[in-house]
């Protein structure tokens, strides 16, 4: 086990925390770079093509998030046997999740590519955008494969504290898709523009080139981590068991895309203005959810490794502080939101003073609860990282079924709040299910749950 990777079950707490989450939360932000580049770039195309990236995304993410829970997996496992000093099983689980994302991004890929104009119908999309939009939904489909196996590779580098190399990757695949995506979208020389399918085929190509780096890297060993073809053999007994630890993550993270479905069908049926207020609003919460993503991922690996090490007492310790850092800072991010939210609404649409009105209102309901969702993101991280996948799923479903969006129809629908009640619900479920998810981890039951035992190999 690396020196450096140790230091993480022992020593000071935060430096531990802020040496795993700098690097997370800077992968974090590339990856929007990654996300911009394509919208810079299909934005120069038209209204018609930028439509057809848009139309498209909600389902690509929700096949994503199906897909995702074998990560998670992996990574908590990764984790628990990293701190256990168990590198033969770190093998085995790398090898044997890499083999579960290789077989449901075949058929999750399969599917999406088979069901994408059927899906593309039921949404009602127009003709001239329909074309642009199968395009580049059955390129983004036929490459989930490399998608998958890079967010595998992350998550199992993440696992073993390793966190750096990851992110000079996804820097790497930024700089190459800016490049990529006006070649394949316009086309250059002898090489021919293919429009908004040419940025999913920049997208194709570069994540191709991230997961055979990482897969390299993995076997050459060089990361405590040694993968090889004979851990790729399916060990049902494993499998079964990995998919119930991920299984629950895929249902928590598909809820999540359901729910910004189902809030975004609420929201339009109030018009234009409070789709786009509520599209400002959700531009800058993204921006606040980075930093509070990467802190929870970095709570998860440092929880992890000391359960898998036995040290209870430091996992609890870690659980705490990591929620105190995430209630304060964000709070502060709340507060410093609150007082400029005008100017940041008005950043992003400068030129609309009806849609700045009310969506500074809605950033200002929204910004002072941003400490009660760094609450909840860090402790459910500690539910997952014990192997409570199931727990947390059911605070997920919690949040975005029962909680935001009835409160969301109640308080604009049944009451004099109108417009105002949709955006209070976010403020008032962020602050009931942090207190839910408090009261769940003060019960204790995560101590108790061993993994590594329910995990391991014949």
């Amino acid at each position: 086990m690396n020196e450096k990777s140790t230091k993480l079950l022992e020593g000071s707490i935060i430096k531990s925390l802020v040496s795993l989450a700098i690097p997370i939360i800077l992968a974090n932000i590339l990856q929007t770079a990654y996300q911009l580049t394509d919208a810079f770039w299909v934005g120069r195309l038209g209204g018609v093509a930028v439509a057809a990236v848009s139309v498209s995304f909600p389902i690509i993410f929700l096949l994503i998030s199906l897909g995702s829970g074998f990560a998670i997996a992996g990574s908590i496992l990764t984790a628990q046997y990293f701190g256990a000093k168990n590198k033969e099983m770190v093998n085995h689980v790398a090898g044997q999740t890499f083999f579960m994302v290789i077989v449901s991004s075949i058929i999750l890929g399969a599917v999406g590519y088979a069901l994408a104009p059927t899906i593309l119908k039921l949404m009602g999309v127009d003709m001239e955008v329909f074309v642009s939009a199968l395009g580049f939904m059955r390129v983004i489909f036929m490459g989930i494969i490399f998608m998958f196996g890079f967010v595998m590779f992350q998550s199992i580098m993440r696992g073993i504290g390793e966190v750096k190399m990851p992110m000079y990757i996804v820097l790497g695949t930024v700089l190459l898709n800016f490049v990529l995506d006006p070649l394949f979208i316009f086309g250059w020389g002898d090489i021919s523009g293919h429009g908004v399918m040419g940025a999913a085929m920049a997208t194709f190509g570069t994540q191709a080139i991230a997961m055979i780096i990482g897969l390299v890297m993995l076997s050459k060993g060089k990361y405590y981590v040694k993968l090889k073809l004979l851990e790729f053999r399916p060990d049902y007994k494993f499998i079964k068991k990995a998919f119930l630890l991920g299984f629950p993550s895929s249902i928590e993270q598909s809820s999540r895309a359901l729910g910004l479905i189902i809030m975004t069908f609420l929201i339009a049926s109030f018009g234009t203005l409070a789709v786009a207020s509520y599209g400002v609003g959700g531009n800058i919460l993204q921006l606040v959810i980075i930093p509070s993503i990467g802190l929870s991922m970095a709570i998860s690996v440092l929880v992890g490794q000391n359960i898998g090490a036995g040290n209870i007492k430091r996992a609890s310790d870690i659980a705490k502080l990591g929620a105190i850092i995430s209630f304060v800072g964000l709070t502060v991010i709340g507060i410093t939101i609150f007082i400029f939210a005008k100017w940041l609404v008005t950043f992003f649409i400068p030129n609309d003073p009806e849609i700045i009105a009310v969506g500074t209102n809605f950033v200002k309901i929204m910004a002072l609860s941003f400490g009660f969702m760094g609450i909840q993101m860090s402790l459910t991280a500690v539910l997952r990282a014990s192997g409570n996948t199931f727990t947390a799923m059911l605070i997920v479903l919690l949040s975005q079924i029962l909680l935001q969006f009835p409160l969301a129809y109640i308080l604009s629908k049944h009451t004099s709040l109108g417009i105002d009640g949709l955006w209070w619900a976010f403020p008032i479920s962020n602050i009931l299910i942090a207190l839910i998810t408090l009261a769940w981890y003060r019960k204790g039951d995560w101590k108790k749950k061993n993994i590594m035992t329910e995990t391991k190999t014949l």
